[in-house]
């Protein structure tokens, strides 16, 4: 409050708080980064955080040089950075393995030939087919869902099942699991 205005930023820097600030970084560089070694598991992370805390005080030197203790002000910095940058890390590997490719299993033979019997069938009758049998559709959950009657539905189910035996009678000689 009684103190001089602030410096804006981009202002020079006075040379000799220029000079004190020299003295602080080398009298304290070296200590910060073991402790943020020994933090982050990885040295040159560490450096990498020591330096941009440095920078950060450096730019607010003025101000920082007056407290009591300014090296308390660079340690917590840098100490955020590198929770910051391990809580982003974390995020990125989940986000990661939440893109993981799975493999599945390759199909069996008999879904290969249900499948291909499938789409032999005109579409609406596969349409009611795979609504009834895969999404456990009612006949009337999907006579409302295609706007049409009941008994179109009946149907098209009528004349996809046999058709569907066709197809599979022809291409293997026991479907199993189907």
């Amino acid at each position: 409050m009684g103190g001089p205005p602030p410096e804006p930023p981009g202002s020079p820097v006075p040379a000799t708080a220029e000079l004190a600030f020299d003295d602080f970084y080398h009298a304290h560089f070296r200590s910060l980064v073991v402790q943020l070694t020994a933090y982050t598991g990885d040295r040159g992370q560490a450096q990498d955080l020591v330096q941009e805390a440095f920078c950060r005080a450096y730019t607010h030197w003025s101000r920082l040089a007056r407290y009591d203790d300014p090296l308390a002000w660079v340690r917590r910095v840098a100490w955020n950075l590198g929770h910051n940058r391990w809580r982003r890390l974390r995020t990125a590997q989940a986000w990661l393995l939440r893109q993981r490719e799975t493999h599945v299993a390759e199909p069996s033979p008999d879904r290969v030939a249900l499948d291909t019997a499938l789409a032999k069938l005109p579409p609406k009758q596969r349409r009611a087919v795979v609504l009834h049998y895969l999404a456990d559709l009612t006949v009337a959950e999907i006579a409302a869902q295609e706007r049409v009657a009941e008994g179109t539905v009946k149907s098209w189910l009528h004349r996809g099942r046999a058709a569907l035996a066709t197809h599979l009678r022809d291409t293997t000689e026991g479907v199993r699991d189907v």
